[in-house]
């Protein structure tokens, strides 16, 4: 990363927030949110590293149940997004 240092900072920050998420709000998947297209989405952008599908990502969440605005907001928002991504991650049931 190239940049002042509090820029630095500000970029692990957002890194550290993408991977672990609010650790005062654990993310809780409901097994009926792990459709085929949901899981296929969340396993494509594991395995390609590519995230920009993360808004797809949240509007199959939601079209299975899903209604935790964190993690529907963490989706849909800006990123960025890394392997790791703590709504991925709970989604494919990785620890």
């Amino acid at each position: 990363m190239s940049g002042s240092p509090d820029q630095e900072v500000t970029a692990h920050c957002v890194l550290v927030r993408d991977i672990f998420g609010n650790p005062f709000r654990p993310v809780f998947v409901n097994p009926e949110w792990r459709t085929s297209t949901v899981l296929a989405l969340a396993q494509q952008m594991y395995d390609s590293r590519d995230f920009s599908a993360m808004p797809i990502l949240a509007d199959a969440l939601e079209g299975a149940g899903c209604a935790d605005e964190a993690m529907l907001a963490h989706c849909r928002g800006p990123g960025p997004h890394v392997r790791g991504c703590f709504c991925v991650d709970a989604i494919l049931g990785k620890t």
